[in-house]
């Protein structure tokens, strides 16, 4: 073979060595590529997942945080005892704020948490006629309160003050002999230590601007 032929299959075989190692410089970038983009994927993925995971448990402690009430009437309608919605949530003890009118202080309970009738029923039949409410109210009444209630979650202590309405009806003719039945508790609006007293006036004294003439 001529010199002329050696030196042209030299430089064949060294052109195909470049080749090859362009094409395999390429596959190790390609290679990189891949792998930065899956590590990359796995990241956004558990950092997705933390996000969802953490903000799912901050609605959790905030559903826990907020407190419902619900009331069982027993005893013949004499007295409602309460207890939260959510089966997590512990009742400690609860403050019953009435309107002024009833001239009645915050009665508190320890450990069992309830309203009995015979707190407040004279007291409402007084603050009814002084407001001119009929004395044979059509179903239901309603007599709004501002509930301040010291619970447990998981062990940690909370507060939650709301305004509900004590459903009730009044049993008899006339107020002199009739007697207050409790029947139910229902939620108005969750409020603060600040606000509740003034809401609590302002839904007496609106519904008492409200009350049809008694008969």
């Amino acid at each position: 073979m001529s010199g002329e032929g050696r030196e042209e299959r030299a430089q064949e075989a060294a052109a195909i060595r470049r080749r090859w190692i362009t094409l395999g410089e390429g596959l190790a970038v390609v290679a990189v590529i891949i792998s930065a983009l899956t590590l990359w994927n796995n990241y956004a993925e558990r950092t997705s997942s933390e996000a969802e995971r953490a903000a799912a448990e901050q609605a959790a402690d905030a559903r826990a945080a907020t407190l419902t009430l619900k009331g069982t009437a027993r005893r013949d309608g004499k007295q409602l005892d309460l207890a939260p919605t959510r089966a997590e949530q512990t009742i400690q003890s609860q403050s019953i704020a009435f309107p002024t009118a009833l001239g009645i202080a915050p009665i508190g309970t320890a450990g069992e948490a309830r309203i009995e009738a015979r707190w407040f029923g004279e007291a409402l039949k007084k603050a009814r006629r002084a407001t001119g409410l009929s004395d044979r109210p059509k179903g239901d009444a309603r007599l709004p309160v501002a509930i301040t209630t010291r619970y447990l979650v998981d062990g940690d202590s909370h507060s939650e003050v709301a305004l509900y309405d004590i459903g009730y009806a009044l049993d008899g003719q006339m107020f002199g002999g009739a007697a207050v039945r409790l029947r139910g508790l229902s939620l108005i609006a969750h409020s603060d230590e600040t606000r509740a007293p003034a809401q609590l006036e302002k839904l007496w004294k609106a519904r008492a601007a409200k009350a049809p003439a008694r008969k």
